[in-house]
């Protein structure tokens, strides 16, 4: 799945002239907590609520104890005034805005969202702005995700093993034949042995139930002994 299969087309956007309020005014009037400004079909930065609550007008300009105003640097100060007291889209957008193509997986989007700490990403063909995938996009997509159905036999047993054996093996456990094991019959996947933590549980559960071809699974491990876990 790329942006492109997930992408909201119909952006709401901004030029770079348009004013403070008409900014806000399109935030609320959207519901939205972001607005791209984009001039001549171009991506040129993007306005966020955050960038419009420090205002002078708010009386929310942002205020440092004499000590501390000598210790930022003017640059730094300078923006913080612009942000204050600018006027249209362009003095208090934030510009170099992170975009992805329209062919990104959505793996990449996911990765830059957590990484980078935003909420949305414009989508971008060349220099044109074609859409944007948000969060909720990425939410929607997983509500409308299905699974193939598992046809009988489709899949062997030894595969089925095999394959979560594998994914196991990511997650740091392994089968072993003392202290743990893994058996499938008929797409049924059985676990056994002990578990160390309920965190350790869960994620055989997962591991489990992800492995294609599986109709159920049945969990027989139980806790760790104490003496053993201290060990």
């Amino acid at each position: 799945m790329k942006a492109a299969d997930i992408m909201t087309s119909e952006v709401v956007a901004v030029s770079p002239d348009a004013s403070i309020v008409d900014v806000a005014m399109i935030m609320i009037d959207h519901r939205i907590s972001a607005v791209p400004v984009v001039d001549q079909g171009e991506l040129v930065g993007i306005a966020t609520e955050n960038d419009l609550i420090r205002r002078v007008e708010l009386g929310t300009e942002r205020a440092r104890p004499r000590w501390l105003h000598f210790l930022t640097s003017e640059e730094t100060l300078l923006a913080e005034y612009v942000k204050a007291h600018g006027q249209t889209a362009r003095d208090v957008m934030t510009p170099n805005v992170i975009t992805v193509r329209p062919d990104a997986p959505v793996t990449e989007i996911a990765d830059l969202m957590e990484s980078r700490h935003i909420k949305r990403v414009p989508v971008v063909d060349g220099k044109r702005m074609v859409g944007i995938v948000s969060r909720a996009n990425l939410v929607q997509a997983l509500a409308t995700y299905t699974r193939a159905p598992h046809q009988p036999g489709e899949v062997e047993d030894s595969k089925i093993r095999d394959s979560l054996c594998a994914e196991m093996a990511k997650i740091g456990w392994s089968p072993s034949p003392i202290m743990n094991n893994v058996t499938v019959s008929e797409g049924i996947v059985h676990l056994w042995g002990f578990v160390a933590s309920e965190g350790e549980r869960k994620a055989g559960l997962v591991a489990a139930r992800g492995i294609p071809g599986v109709k159920a699974v049945q969990d027989h491990r139980t806790d760790l002994p104490l003496t053993a876990a201290t060990l």
